[in-house]
C-alpha cells in the first residue's frame, strides 16, 4: 500500500479539530480565543509539514546519491574486468543465444548457461507442452523469463551492468531470442520433420548401396583388365640379368593392389555416410559429429604434422646432401691413394679404404646426431626412452663385437698382412682372402676357408711369408742326414746343385748349406734357398726334395734318413739301381 502525503494528513487533522471545535461551540458556544488557538495550531502544523518534507527530500537525495555512487563503482569494476572476462555463451542446439558474465545464488556463469541450455532443449523437445508464450515476471532484485510455469533464466542487475543496459531492457532483449529458439526446436521435433528425416535416412542408405555396387562392378572390370594385361603385355621385372619378379607374381601384386584400393574406397564411403546417417536425427547429431571427428581428426593431425614437418625435412635433406658429397669427395681421395696416384708421406696405400670407412662411419654418426633433434617425436619421453633402451642393449651385448672392431682397426694400421698374403696363424697356414672389421678369412693350401676373429689375431703371433718374399726373398729350408763316410764338401755341392735345379728357387742370392748337428751316426745338413713366390712354397719344397734324392742317387751317396744300421760285409747298397 502507498503512504498518504503529509499535507493530506494535516488537512484531516485540521478537519477533525474543526469538527471537535464545532461540537464544543454547539455545546459550549463559540469562543474567539479558541479559534485563534486553532489557527495557530494549523499554522504550526503547516510549518512541521514543510520541515518534514525537506527532511524527506534530503534523505531521498542522499539515498539516490549513494545508489548512483554504488552503481558507478560496480560499473567501473565491470569495465575493468570486461577485457579479461570473455563471458560464457549460452549455446542451444549449436546456436549461440546470448552471453552470460555474472553468477547468481551460488551458480557460476557456466552453470547458468548449462541450465538454460538444458531447460530450453527440454521445452523444445516435448510436444505435450502447449504454445505458451514466453513472458517476464519482475521481482525485487531480479526478473524471470518464464515459459508456462517454468523459469528459463533469472536476470539480475549485475547481468544488466555487464551489458550496459537496464535489467528490464535486457530481459526484453532476451525474450524474443528464447521464444524463437523454442519455436524452432518444436518445429524440428514435429511429426513431419520425423517422417522427412526417416525418408532422408532411407535415401542415404539407398545411395550408399548403389555406390557399393558400382564400386564392385568397376573393380571387377579392373580385375579382368589386369588379367588380360598380364597375359598379353606384362613383362617380368629384370634387374641386371636377375629376374626379380616374373609375370605371375607381378599379376598377383597388381590384383592385390586393386583389392587394397577397393577397400580404401569402401572405407571412404563408410567414413562419410555413417556420420551423415547419424546427423539426420537431432538425437544422434552430436554422436555423428563425434564419429566424424574420430575419423577426420587423425587424418587432419597427420596432414598437419606433415605440413609442419616440411621445414625440418628440408633441414634434414640439406644435412644429408652435405654429408653425402663430403663422403664422395673423401672416397675419391681414398681411391687415388689406393691406386698410388696420390702419395702422402707416411701413409700407405692399403690404409686408404680402411681410413675411408672409419671417416665415413664418423661422418654418418655426426649426421645422425645433427638430424636427431629434427626427427618427429624426438622430444617425446617415449622416443627418448626407446633410444636409451636400444643404446643399453647394444652396449651390454656388443662388447665382443666392439673388441673385434677395435682389433680390426689395430690390425689395419699395424699392417701385419694384406689381402693375398700367405700367412701362418698358430697352426693355420693360408692366404688372406678377406679382411672385415670383425673377422679375417684364410684359404689354406687344401682349399679350406678358415674364419678367425680379429681379437684372436691380436692375441696370437702371425707369420707373414709373402711380405718377406716380396722384399728380401723368402728362405725355404730342409734337412737331410748323410753318413760320415760321405765328404761334407761333396754333400754341400750336391745339395746346392739340387736347389738350383728346382723351379722357383733364385740363383741370386745363392742357396747355402748349414750343418746343424753332428749325430752319433750321421751329420745333419740344412739346405737353404731363396724364393719369391710364397704361394708356391709347397710345390717348390716338393720339387726340392725330389731333386735332392736324384742328385744323391746319381752321385752314389746314401741318405741316412730314416735311421737304420747297415754292416758293410757285402750287403747291397740302399741306392736304387735306376
Amino acid at each position: 500500500m502507498k503512504r498518504l502525503p503529509l499535507s493530506l494528513l494535516a488537512l484531516i487533522a485540521v478537519i477533525a479539530v474543526a469538527f471537535r471545535a464545532s461540537a464544543q461551540t454547539d455545546t459550549l458556544g463559540a469562543d474567539s480565543t479558541r479559534l485563534q488557538e486553532l489557527t495557530l495550531q494549523i499554522q504550526e502544523m503547516k510549518l512541521n509539514e514543510i520541515m518534514l518534507r525537506s527532511r524527506l527530500d534530503s534523505a531521498c537525495n542522499s539515498q539516490r546519491l549513494a545508489d548512483s555512487l554504488k552503481i558507478a563503482e560496480q560499473r567501473r569494476c565491470i569495465d575493468s574486468l570486461r577485457t579479461v572476462t570473455p563471458g560464457v555463451p549460452v549455446v542451444v542446439d549449436d546456436d549461440t543465444l546470448f552471453t552470460l558474465y555474472a553468477g547468481r545464488s551460488g551458480y557460476s556463469a557456466i552453470d547458468r548457461a548449462e541450465m538454460v541450455n538444458e531447460i530450453v532443449t527440454t521445452i523444445g523437445s516435448r510436444q505435450s507442452l502447449g504454445r505458451d508464450s514466453v513472458y517476464l515476471v519482475d521481482n525485487e532484485g531480479y526478473t524471470d523469463i518464464m515459459y508456462g510455469r517454468r523459469v528459463i533464466i533469472s536476470l539480475t542487475d549485475q547481468d544488466a551492468l555487464w551489458q550496459n543496459t537496464s535489467r528490464r531492457e535486457l530481459a526484453e532483449a532476451y525474450k524474443p531470442i528464447i521464444a524463437a529458439k523454442i519455436q524452432q526446436l518444436k518445429s524440428d521435433h514435429s511429426l513431419f520433420q520425423l517422417i522427412k528425416r526417416a525418408l532422408l535416412f532411407m535415401l542415404v542408405i539407398f545411395i550408399l548401396g548403389l555406390l557399393v555396387k558400382l564400386t564392385n562392378y568397376l573393380f571387377r572390370k579392373l580385375r579382368r583388365q589386369i588379367i588380360r594385361f598380364k597375359q598379353q603385355r606384362l613383362r617380368p621385372l629384370i634387374i641386371r640379368d636377375y629376374e626379380l619378379l616374373n609375370k605371375r607374381r607381378l599379376g598377383r601384386m597388381l590384383i592385390l593392389l586393386s583389392n587394397v584400393l577397393r577397400y580404401l574406397v569402401y572405407l571412404t564411403l563408410f567414413m562419410f555416410s555413417v556420420p551423415m546417417l547419424f546427423a539426420i536425427f537431432p538425437q544422434t547429431e552430436q554422436l555423428a559429429l563425434k564419429i566424424f571427428l574420430y575419423i577426420i581428426e587423425p587424418v587432419r593431425m597427420v596432414l598437419t604434422s606433415i605440413v609442419d614437418y616440411i621445414p625440418n625435412l628440408f633441414i634434414i635433406l640439406v644435412i644429408w646432401f652435405c654429408i653425402r658429397y663430403i663422403v664422395k669427395g673423401i672416397h675419391f681421395i681414398a681411391n687415388e691413394i689406393e691406386n698410388e696416384k696420390l702419395k702422402i708421406s707416411g701413409f700407405y696405400p692399403d690404409w686408404a679404404q680402411p681410413t675411408f670407412n672409419i671417416i665415413r662411419f664418423l661422418l654418418y654418426a655426426f649426421m645422425i646426431a645433427m638430424i636427431y633433434p629434427y626427427l618427429p617425436g624426438s622430444d617425446s619421453g617415449v622416443f627418448q626412452g626407446i633410444s636409451v633402451f636400444v643404446g643399453l642393449i647394444v652396449s651390454l651385448g656388443s662388447s665382443t663385437v666392439i673388441g673385434n672392431i677395435i682389433a680390426g682397426l689395430v690390425i689395419t694400421y699395424m699392417r701385419p698382412f694384406k689381402l693375398g698374403d700367405r700367412i701362418k696363424l698358430n697352426d693355420t697356414t693360408g692366404n688372406v682372402i678377406e679382411k672385415t672389421p670383425f673377422v679375417t678369412r684364410l684359404r689354406t693350401p687344401k682349399n679350406e676357408v678358415v674364419t678367425i676373429p680379429n681379437s684372436f689375431i691380436m692375441s696370437s703371433h702371425t707369420v707373414n711369408y709373402s711380405a718377406s718374399a716380396r722384399q728380401f726373398g723368402l728362405i725355404i729350408h730342409t734337412t737331410v742326414t748323410i753318413g760320415y763316410d760321405a765328404p761334407w764338401r761333396k754333400v754341400h755341392q750336391l745339395l746346392i746343385g739340387a736347389a738350383l735345379k728346382t723351379p722357383g728357387v733364385l740363383d741370386h742370392p745363392k742357396p747355402f748349406v748349414l750343418e746343424t748337428d753332428l749325430q752319433d751316426y750321421y751329420p745333419c745338413y740344412q739346405i737353404n734357398a731363396y724364393i719369391r713366390d710364397a704361394d708356391k712354397m709347397g710345390d717348390i719344397m716338393s720339387a726340392l726334395h725330389q731333386n735332392i734324392q736324384d742328385a744323391f742317387n746319381e752321385a752314389g751317396v746314401e741318405i741316412m734318413s730314416p735311421h737304420y744300421f747297415a754292416q758293410r760285409d757285402g750287403s747291397a747298397s740302399t741306392i736304387p739301381s735306376e
